[in-house]
């Protein structure tokens, strides 16, 4: 398939800029209160519910596999030296712990070069030294800390505030962010990218999940900034992204192996759930231990060997979420399905509404 197939006109006031169901005079929401857009995968036909209802099309002993990925606080604002810039630097994955080593993205890149110092914080609280060039925008640097390495870590997050997309979220972030846009089981540090499908679950739902026997699992994708990024070529087999860290445990292929032999439905929590476990699945259909990167990519045609259902957001356009989603649904009808969702006032974007994509 080609890139401009998955164009499509989305205005911007679609793009939820806050979770659905928020109150700005209280600041309560409730996560599973979103529209929910039903896609029967064999029927194509689609209802529109609310995302508490989800159990309705779930059984006991069926799995959920969600992503127990959890954000830090990325974005960072600092200065550069002598002409005092105002830098944003985005924390990518911390390379080397003794040495304060870490892995960013600088904007605007053209005004940093190897050996220039950034301050960050009152006071200048925190200096970092650029030490390497890697990409057009992305370079290394050195913090210059000389503290224990969780107190050096506790003042970095200090300074940080939520990694919000800027393709979705055009607001200023708030303080309220680094808990909203974090799922309620976030558990192993190391994303920068939230795995928004799971933001609509919340403590109640998932006590009532397990009331009526649902089981659930849980793996480790770190998202990283290489599938939110464009995509620069017409002719999808082309494309390259970049690789992300993931764990799929015994514990995790255990679960999945069972549901699978006992045909109770799978149900992947996300588009990042769905690479992973399309990564650590073997040629027998079973799921194997799994602890490394992956640059999966999913495009339609692609035949799908693990989850039967999936649980995704509503997505950019010639965006790759928008390509596993269209891959698991078929591009036809989850096409149509967007277009039904932008005449029915759903919203889009990270904070927007859900889709459910069932047999």
């Amino acid at each position: 398939m080609k890139l401009s197939q998955f164009k499509f006109k989305l205005p911007q006031e679609k793009i939820a800029q806050y979770p659905s169901d928020y109150d700005p005079t209280t600041g309560i929401y409730h996560r599973d209160e979103c529209k929910m857009m039903v896609v029967h995968k064999k029927t194509g036909e689609i209802e529109h519910r609310t995302f508490k209802n989800i159990i309705e099309y779930f059984d006991e002993k069926d799995l959920f596999v969600f992503n127990d990925t959890k954000v830090f606080p990325a974005r960072l604002w600092g200065n550069k030296e002598k002409t005092g810039a105002r830098i944003e630097v985005f924390l990518l994955r911390e390379l080397n712990q003794d040495l304060r080593l870490w892995d960013v993205l600088v904007d605007p890149a053209r005004k940093i070069r190897i050996g220039n110092k950034l301050y960050f914080g009152p006071d200048d609280a925190m200096v970092a030294e650029v030490i390497d060039n890697t990409t057009s925008r992305g370079r290394t640097l050195r913090f210059l800390y000389d503290g224990p390495h969780e107190e050096f870590k506790e003042a970095l997050y200090a300074l940080g505030e939520a990694p919000l997309p800027r393709t979705d979220i055009f607001r200023e972030t708030e303080a309220e962010d680094i808990e909203r846009y974090q799922t309620i089981y976030a558990k192993n540090e190391g994303a920068v990218v939230a795995p928004s499908a799971g933001l609509h679950f919340s403590r109640e739902l998932m006590k009532r999940m397990e009331i009526k026997g649902i089981d659930i699992t849980s793996l480790t994708l770190h998202s990283g900034m290489g599938f939110t990024q464009d995509i620069d070529v017409e002719d999808l087999t082309k494309h390259k992204t970049t690789s992300e860290q993931m764990i799929v445990t015994q514990e995790v292929c255990d679960a999945v192996n069972k549901a699978k032999l006992e045909n109770h439905k799978i149900c992947a929590i996300g588009t990042t759930t769905m690479r992973a476990l399309e990564t650590a699945v073997s040629t027998d259909g079973n799921m194997k231990v799994f602890d490394g990167w992956t640059n999966k990519f999913i495009f339609p045609p692609y035949q799908f060997s693990v989850a039967n259902s999936l649980v995704s957001n509503f997505h950019q356009p010639l965006s790759t979420l928008l390509m596993v989603v269209a891959a698991f649904g078929g591009y036809d009808l989850i096409m149509h399905a967007y277009q039904t969702a932008l005449e029915n006032d759903y919203k889009f974007g990270c904070y927007g509404d859900a889709m459910l994509i069932v047999d």
